[in-house]
């Protein structure tokens, strides 16, 4: 073999390796897909995600939503995630069918598809990770309603959207539990759309429209900040509770004020940290989405898939004036 043959070879090589080696070096990209942008609980998630990711080493957090909770919004998001080929796409859903055939997509061009938070319809996602178990969110939020409640009295629902996976499911897990609280009675369930101003006309409308209302649970994070200010405005601190699932750092004013005497909500810190590691897990083959899986979740501990192939991340915890201030800077 001649030196310039030698030559060429070796260059050959060294080329190979040197694109093998970039290959190795691209970056797992993880989306993280919000109901909608400039949402408190959702960026805490995103913190939690890059936690993860700072953990797990060459892995990117892509942090987007639409700027407003429709679908349409989070389908185009969709597309461009597709477009620029990422690894995997975790998205809280605005609707959980109208998402399908984009994510359907997704996954034809090879991208992992899991949601969380806000489930989606199971042929369009690899699997669901729920904050906490549908079952105990819905005994919680009615349970810190009525331990504020020893007489009974009328409360009312004020969720997120008519579609939210999620609420919906809340919801009705805590009407199956009313037979617990005779006493008391949900005099309606408006829709607030996640939306702050549209939030509070709704929780205006209720207490104009029920002026007997005892309390207002909102079992959305944006919602129940809005219902605790409709409530201060009114002058009625005292005479209307209101409670649900919310973030420290933006209730503690109404914890302060007694417009909310408790809420609850898990970590969305943890969450988006969990969303994360899964993400990554199944997007490297690390694990897979079947029934009865286990999937490692880091310092979270793991999860394990049920026939849904759906998991529960942890119990939602209770905060109140006893516990406010300590949480209340970290979410």
């Amino acid at each position: 073999m001649t030196f310039t043959r030698r030559l060429a070879i070796g260059v050959s090589l060294a080329a190979s390796l040197i694109g093998t080696t970039a290959m190795a070096q691209d970056p797992v990209r993880i989306a993280l897909v919000a109901k909608s942008l400039g949402n408190g609980f959702f960026e805490a998630a995103a913190r939690g995600a890059e936690e993860a990711a700072a953990e797990l080493g060459n892995t990117e957090i892509i942090y987007t939503g639409p700027t407003d909770t429709t679908a349409e919004g989070q389908i185009e998001v969709i597309n461009s995630l597709i477009a620029q080929r990422v690894d995997a796409i975790a998205i809280s859903a605005n609707d959980p069918d109208a998402l399908v055939p984009a994510l359907q997509k997704a996954m034809q061009r090879g991208i992992t598809v899991i949601s969380w938070d806000s489930g989606v319809a199971a042929e369009g996602r690899e699997m669901h990770l729920a904050p906490s178990s549908d079952e105990l969110i819905g005994k919680t939020i009615i349970k810190l309603a009525a331990d504020h409640l020893p007489d009974g009295g009328k409360v009312a629902v004020l969720s997120a959207t008519s579609t939210s996976t999620n609420q919906n499911t809340w919801i009705a897990e805590m009407n199956k539990v009313m037979g617990d609280y005779p006493n008391i009675e949900v005099v309606a369930t408006v829709y607030g759309d996640d939306l702050a101003d549209k939030s509070y006309r709704e929780a205006q409308g209720l207490m104009q429209s029920h002026p007997d209302l005892d309390a207002i649970i909102a079992p959305t994070s944006v919602g129940i900040v809005a219902a605790a200010q409709a409530v201060a405005d009114a002058g009625m601190i005292g005479k209307v509770n209101v409670t649900g699932l919310g973030l420290p750092s933006e209730m503690a004013g109404a914890i302060d004020s007694g417009a909310s005497q408790s809420f609850a909500i898990w970590n969305p810190v943890d969450l988006g940290y969990t969303t994360a590691m899964i993400a990554h897990a199944l997007a490297t083959d690390g694990a897979t989405a079947e029934p009865g899986a286990t999937i490692g979740t880091g310092r979270m501990g793991s999860v394990t898939l049920d026939d849904t192939n759906s998991a529960a991340m942890s119990e939602p915890f209770t905060y109140d004036k006893s516990n406010i201030e300590e949480f209340k800077s970290i979410f």
